[in-house]
């Protein structure tokens, strides 16, 4: 924890320029000796959990995605793919989905993959002894949402097992991105037997029963999970990669130098402070991409100072200037943010904060009217902590945003910098936060899933937003089976949300990364989303010819 006092003036020289990691890279794949390439890969923060159902961020659902497979999949480049299903039907009025599994599907212990696998792992998300905070993702099969707030059993979930191949959903309503939300880690299978005999520890070496291209190794806690090519994976000869390590590591300038020492080969992310040496020193291995998601602020809207003060909330928007931080401080192609839903999503356009055109000035002025208005003035300032997760990064942005409130409006900031999992817990709890960072990156190509983010009952809103009008205008959408109808309705939430500032949307992420020339297979997507799987490395044999 720090208490921020930097002027403004000032915070551009943070990011000025840094240190030249290394003149030399170091380009040569890790190779065991049997012969196994290793894809070893900076993950970003260790992982909270490998239990699909229970797990919620980034660096989890990187891992899982290479463990499990749900019905659908996804190719290299993000389109939908058959998964664990060879195929599927749909009903002619939208609601009854019919998933044919493949024969060949096992369990990473040998035993068949079937229907009730994925009858068992769905009820177990949307039951609440499960603990799933994503388990409304999952509100649109029939009798989830009724299932989540203990009203009816999980055995009332609308999955069926038709036979031990066949798998049958039934919706609520149509539901237009149904089958790229079976993407999700959430309805990822879980090995019952596994579960029933291990309880919480299921997820670890030894106990873990995976149905993926990949089973699970070795997990070293601060340190790394080491994952291996499944030879029971119904692809498997077809997965060019042995084994994979995924290390979480919160330093970003480290994970450079790792990735200049030939450690890693590719990497979760590029420090700000390295960017422009990156574009410079290795702009064939960079790599950047539209990605559908939002960094914002969260505001803790349960507690004082911000419960009941949408003043004060505004205030501290307009006092931000979104232009310099994506153009001063992030600089790697980011999109100031007015609005909540970032453009590329499918079938919609996003909504702005009216302000978001308005002259630097007049923000400023309106900023200041509004703060003392909140009851706040520089000889009264209003107190509050920033928190962020490990990352310099982060911290570097909740700088400029702390120079910036103290500038514009005379507001003392406190910096409180925390691991990850300690940092989700309290998010979740709301006990302590008052402002955090958080980005909220798209689960599946549709402007719904950033709107269910705010919905009261979901279980990641972390802001504590709860507004009778959105909710009900998210079961209208819901609910809606014309698409330009849905689309308003959407829209029109978003502006609800907007107004009310809930959250201080500031930019629209780019996925940034480093990626060694021999790593091949890997292309840009707006989900972000890359399968082990897909990935091969290609190795220079000594005779100048080329091998996998």
């Amino acid at each position: 924890m720090r208490r921020c006092a930097i002027a403004l003036a000032t915070v551009a020289a943070l990011f000025v320029g840094g240190c030249d990691p290394g003149s030399q890279a170091v380009n040569q794949p890790e190779i065991t000796a049997a012969g196994e390439t290793v894809l070893r890969k900076g993950n970003g923060a260790e992982p909270q959990t490998l239990d699909p159902h229970r797990a919620q961020g980034v660096p989890e659902a990187n891992i899982l995605r290479d463990l499990y497979e749900g019905l659908v999949s996804e190719n290299p480049d993000g389109a939908l793919a058959p998964g664990a299903a060879a195929h599927w039907d749909v009903s002619a009025d939208g609601r009854i989905y019919t998933f044919y599994l493949r024969k060949g599907a096992r369990w990473s212990n040998g035993a068949p993959l079937t229907a009730n696998d994925f009858v068992y792992s769905l009820r177990r998300t949307v039951d609440p002894a499960t603990g799933s905070s994503y388990a409304a993702i999952l509100s649109p099969i029939q009798h989830a949402a009724a299932i989540i707030e203990g009203k009816v059993p999980p055995e009332s979930l609308g999955v069926q097992a038709l036979d031990s191949h066949v798998l049958k959903i039934t919706l609520e309503s149509p539901t237009p991105y149904f089958l790229g939300l079976l993407t999700h880690t959430t309805t990822y299978p879980v090995y019952h037997p596994a579960v029933e005999r291990f309880g919480a520890a299921f997820t670890q070496p030894g106990n873990s029963v995976s149905n993926g291209a990949y089973t699970l190794d070795e997990w070293v806690v601060a340190s790394h999970v080491t994952l291996r090519h499944n030879p029971r994976y119904w692809d498997a000869a077809n997965t060019r990669i042995g084994i994979v390590k995924y290390y979480g590591i919160d330093d970003q300038e480290a994970e450079l130098r790792r990735y200049r020492a030939g450690e890693l080969d590719l990497t979760s992310t590029v420090p700000l402070g390295q960017l422009e040496w990156v574009r410079e020193r290795l702009r064939d291995e960079y790599r950047a991409a539209p990605y559908l998601g939002t960094y914002y602020y969260g505001l803790n809207l349960t507690r004082p100072p911000f419960k009941d003060n949408r003043a004060l909330r505004k205030a501290l928007s307009l006092a931000i200037d979104r232009d310099i931080l994506v153009g001063k401080v992030t600089r790697g192609g980011e999109l100031a943010a007015y609005g909540w839903v970032p453009p590329g999503i499918e079938n919609y356009s996003g909504q702005t904060l009216i302000y978001a055109d308005w002259p630097r000035s007049r923000l400023i002025r309106l900023a200041r009217r509004l703060y003392r208005a909140a009851g706040y003035t520089r000889a009264k300032p209003l107190t509050v902590d920033i928190r962020y997760n490990n990352s310099d990064t982060h911290q570097k942005i909740a700088v400029v945003i702390a120079s910036m409130w103290r500038q514009v409006l005379g507001v003392d900031t406190t910096l409180v910098n925390e691991e990850w999992k300690v940092f989700l817990q309290n998010v979740q709890q709301r006990l302590v936060t008052q402002v955090y960072r958080a980005s909220w990156i798209g689960d599946y190509n549709d402007a719904y899933t950033f709107a269910e983010l705010l919905h009261s009952r979901f279980g990641l809103n972390g802001v504590g937003y709860a507004s009778e009008r959105y909710d009900r205008l998210l079961a209208q959408a819901a609910g809606e089976s014309d698409q330009q109808q849905r689309r308003a309705l959407l829209q029109q939430a978003e502006r609800v949300l907007l107004a009310d500032h809930a959250l201080i949307p500031l930019y629209f992420y780019v996925s940034k990364r480093l990626l060694k020339p021999y790593v091949k297979g890997y292309r840009d997507n707006v989900m972000d989303h890359h399968y082990t799987k897909n990935l091969r490395i290609e190795v220079l044999a000594k005779t100048g010819a080329r091998r996998d």
